[in-house]
């Protein structure tokens, strides 16, 4: 058996055999040797047991989506390979003996590992028979065993090693049953490696972010572990809350203090922030809130994938005030929509939402370091004597002060108020000043994020978010006549956007959620696509998947 070019391993054990760490030597190895990555995991609820798996490509051009396919399995549980069933068709499956799995190649994996010390050791076991399998040379991975353990000390260093070493020395028998022929490119040396959590957190601290307070969540977690672990290196403050009210609240009073503020939360965690939500509305106060999508309702699945609270960003908080949503889907410009996202919140003195979910927020890819241009831009006024926080303008955007910056007063109010900030019940004002609030929404139409199109079709798949690449994939692969159009900002939608997909014969809209709720808000927009192809089990969308859906309804 032979695989030329483009190869997938999937790596499959109970929750606390070190499947991550698996998947972080690996990619850290298959990047030194030349070869293009992607991974992404899926994972279960708990601490221990069940199966959890990670998926790595490995190829020899870019690859940036997930796919069902497996060509390789490492069973490290006697449940692997059922958890696995569906996608394991012409599958090399290397089980440890001890499983007597039908059909798979055995090895001695858990036996080595006790050899070396503990059952703890198999996953780097494993992570050596793949690197060697893969054709990655043994001081390659190496180097990444003690890069990723060299804060661990010297003597788990030496014990990793040893680790790998016996799993080389049990690949040599895996390459007589599958040759693996990827040609690796010297470009790729020279890219990074990043997951998505850490393109959005690059992305807030070149917008300017100097505080974030949060409470953990999944998948909103790992950006506040980005965040702490950076704060101190780029002068920020980070703080973690008692729960979700504080922590939405705390950010809207470091931004009345003049600190571009950061709030990262996941549906259910979110639902107690809608209350400051319509603050922020209310006293005109900038804050980026990002939300990491997983399954509802309620509780949901955890740490699954969904792109289910569209809805929710768009109608949360009591009343009607402007806002704006965004949506990256690609590693490439995620960062730049993320520091945007603190100027356009800056500008317009509104909320602005980025949304993310546990797919995009995990996975991997390698890329060319990804350029920020656009800076932070501040729209901070020093007051005078007479200032009026709230004063009626033309645009509707308000002289914004901060306190002790002038010699002004700078008073704000959740109740309606007047120019000053005063509580009032005149409803003169109050029309005027719903109006002064509203009228922004047209200029954020204005200064939307145009949808990018691939392709020059008749018929388009639409998509938002982090369907991008497994849509434009499986463009490229099928080779079939389909344009893509993909919105990195869902709300307000340019002006143009009814034109633009008017233009296509044929449409379908692609998104992890039940109802459609893209398609929907299209639909308030003056347009219907012909079909809607939808994923709700709390996995993404494979390149496989979205093909075969344009083979059948689209062509």
């Amino acid at each position: 058996m032979k695989i030329n070019d483009d190869a997938s391993i999937v790596l499959c054990g109970e929750a606390g055999q070190g499947i991550q760490t698996v998947e972080a030597l690996l990619i850290r190895a298959f990047k030194a040797t030349g070869y293009h990555i992607f991974s992404c995991k899926e994972y279960m609820s708990r601490v221990r047991g069940g199966e959890n798996s990670t998926l790595i490509r490995v190829s020899s051009t870019p690859v940036r989506a997930f796919i069902e396919r497996v060509d390789v399995l490492f069973a490290l549980s006697p449940g692997a390979v059922e958890h696995m069933d569906g996608r394991v068709k012409d599958t090399l499956v290397i089980a440890d003996e001890e499983f007597h799995e039908e059909g798979a190649i055995s090895l001695p994996i858990m036996g080595e590992a006790e050899k070396l010390g503990g059952r703890i050791f198999a996953n780097v076991v494993a992570a050596g028979a793949a690197a060697n399998l893969f054709g990655v040379r043994e001081e390659t991975f190496d180097e990444a065993v003690r890069s990723l353990f060299e804060r661990k000390g010297p003597d788990i260093v030496e014990a990793d090693l040893r680790a790998g070493r016996k799993g080389y020395e049990l690949g040599d028998e895996l390459r007589e049953h599958l040759e693996i022929s990827i040609e690796p490119q010297p470009s790729v040396r020279e890219h990074v490696v990043l997951n998505g959590t850490e393109a959005v957190g690059i992305g807030c601290i070149a917008g300017g972010c100097r505080f974030m307070s949060s409470y953990p969540m999944t998948p909103s977690t790992p950006l506040q572990v980005f965040i702490s672990e950076n704060a101190a290196e780029f002068d920020m403050v980070f703080e973690q809350a008692e729960d979700e009210i504080a922590a939405i609240n705390m950010c809207l009073g470091a931004s009345y203090a003049g600190a571009r503020s950061l709030v990262a939360t996941s549906g259910s965690g979110f639902a107690l922030m809608e209350e400051a939500v319509g603050l922020a509305g209310m006293i005109e106060t900038p804050v980026v809130i990002y939300i990491g999508q997983r399954p509802g309702p309620a509780v949901g699945l955890p740490t699954r994938t969904a792109q289910e609270d569209l809805n929710l960003a768009l109608y949360a908080g009591p009343g009607e005030f402007p806002r704006a949503i965004l949506a990256p889907g690609k590693l490439e410009d995620t960062p730049e929509i993320a520091a945007h996202a603190f100027n356009l919140a800056d500008r317009y003195q509104i909320p602005v939402f980025l949304l993310s979910d546990q797919y995009l927020a995990d996975l991997y890819y390698d890329l060319p370091a990804p350029l920020i241009g656009e800076e932070p831009c501040y729209h901070i006024t020093r007051t005078w004597e007479g200032y009026r926080r709230f004063e009626f303008t033309a645009d509707g955007i308000s002289p914004r002060g901060i306190p002790g910056y002038g010699s002004g007063t700078v008073r704000v109010d959740s109740d309606e108020h007047d120019e000053e900030g005063l509580i009032t019940e005149d409803l003169d004002v109050r029309r005027r000043m719903v109006e002064k609030r509203n009228l922004r929404l047209e200029m954020l139409r204005d200064d939307a994020l145009k949808p990018e199109v691939y392709g020059d079709n008749s018929s388009a798949l639409i998509c938002w978010g982090s369907t991008y690449w497994p849509v434009r994939e499986a463009i490229e692969s099928s080779g079939a006549d389909v344009s893509m159009v993909h919105f990195s900002q869902v709300y307000p939608l340019p002006h143009d956007t009814l034109e633009l997909l008017e233009s296509f014969d044929r449409t379908a809209v692609v998104e992890n959620n039940y109802r459609g709720q893209f398609a929907d808000l299209l639909k308030l927009e003056g347009f219907e696509a012909d079909a809607r192809f939808r994923r709700y089990d709390g996995m993404p969308f494979s390149v496989e998947g979205v093909a075969g859906f344009i083979e059948e309804v689209l062509l």
